[in-house]
């Protein structure tokens, strides 16, 4: 475990993710001590130049309650967004504000996780980002709720970290929130315990993870941080999930919050992305030599391997791929519309080249945007 702790001393590139309930206060609105605490910490951590930080904000939303005379988070999609709207300037002059304290430069970025399974979207932000960062600012993520839809209940950003992390090729992954750690029980209740390490999915598997944050503005809960922790641990990133107010010691290695080894290693960044980010917006049925192909030949899906199609989607679209039984086996970025689909099913390549051009003779998914959800 010590050594564990000391390569999180070590670590270079940092992904921090706050929530909204270390943030604000529970009416709503931003607590300028309590960012500035944060801040105070950040700017330390990367003195000197040698440690680089993406930060990975919630908390837009519930800044911008008060402000439009809001007592609580609204359910409604459209008043999210315009909390959203009103929150997020707030939330920037805020952080802009608190770090040239230390001369240091914020940069704001919004990302929705539709645009990161896309290629040229994809390389947009990882540049974006990258240059950020070598001119010495610190990027400032946030979900851009004010036009997402399905990505607006995204999990409180905790996913949205993870996979910035990949993203950036961070080292660490630092989850904050107002709970220390994952306890093996409810934390309120006497005789439950911190789980100071986790090795792997099996170390939580008796757990029973809790959800809504006590402080009652933010979307998240234990459920989507230890999801968070997963994704980056089996990206190869190292993740340690604790309170904002133990933030320093998190990030200089000390024994605070539980600790997540890395489980995998890194893949493309496109893959983590389409997986755990995308939105299907339709689905392809396979016959079994297909299923065969795509999952356990690593092959790109062709024309002559589908079965039926469902949803109404566009060139470029992600897609589930399913077997007969309907289990989703993959998803993948499609290059046909779907009303194209139904002329395509069983047929060979060759063939509808011959018969509907030679713009007909290439996959329907190729390898390259694809990945394998059941082995």
């Amino acid at each position: 475990m010590a050594g564990a702790r000391q390569a999180v001393g070590e670590a270079r590139r940092i992904v921090v993710k706050v929530g909204s309930s270390s943030l604000t206060t529970a009416a709503g609105g931003l607590d300028a001590d309590r960012v500035d605490a944060l801040v105070d910490v950040l700017a330390k951590t990367r003195s000197g130049g040698e440690r680089e930080i993406v930060l990975v904000s919630s908390g837009a939303i519930a800044a911008g309650l008060a402000p439009l005379g809001l007592r609580r988070r609204p359910t409604d999609l459209a008043r999210q967004q315009a909390a959203a709207s009103v929150g997020q300037g707030l939330l920037v002059a805020r952080y802009t504000a608190s770090f040239a304290r230390y001369g240091v430069r914020v940069g704001q970025v919004l990302l929705t996780s539709d645009d990161m399974s896309r290629r040229a979207h994809h390389r947009n932000a990882s540049r974006t980002l990258d240059k950020l960062l070598a001119m010495g600012a610190l990027p400032v993520v946030n979900e851009n709720d004010t036009v997402a839809t399905d990505e607006i209940r995204f999990g409180d950003n905790d996913r949205l970290a993870a996979l910035v992390a990949h993203l950036v090729r961070a080292d660490l992954l630092v989850l904050l929130s107002d709970v220390d750690g994952v306890y093996d029980g409810d934390p309120a209740r006497p005789g439950t315990s911190r789980i100071a390490e986790v090795a792997g999915p099996g170390d939580l598997a008796h757990v029973e993870i809790g959800s809504a944050g006590k402080a009652g503005v933010g979307t998240g809960g234990m459920v989507t941080k230890v999801e968070a922790a997963r994704i980056a641990a089996a990206a190869g990133i190292q993740v340690v999930l604790t309170s904002a107010i133990h933030a320093a010691d998190a990030l200089t290695g000390g024994d605070t919050g539980t600790y997540f080894h890395p489980t995998g290693r890194r893949s493309a960044d496109r893959l983590l992305w389409l997986q755990h980010a995308s939105t299907p917006q339709g689905s392809l049925t396979l016959d079994e030599g297909a299923v065969r192909a795509v999952v356990q030949g690593r092959k790109s899906l062709l024309p002559a391997g589908i079965a039926g199609v469902e949803g109404e989607f566009s060139a470029g679209d992600p897609v589930e791929l399913r077997d007969r039984e309907g289990r989703a086996v993959a998803r993948g970025l499609v290059n046909f519309d779907a009303k194209e689909i139904p002329l395509l099913i069983g047929r060979s390549t060759h063939e509808l080249a011959r018969d509907l051009g030679p713009e007909y003779e290439r996959e329907v998914v190729h390898r390259d945007d694809l990945v394998v959800l059941h082995p």
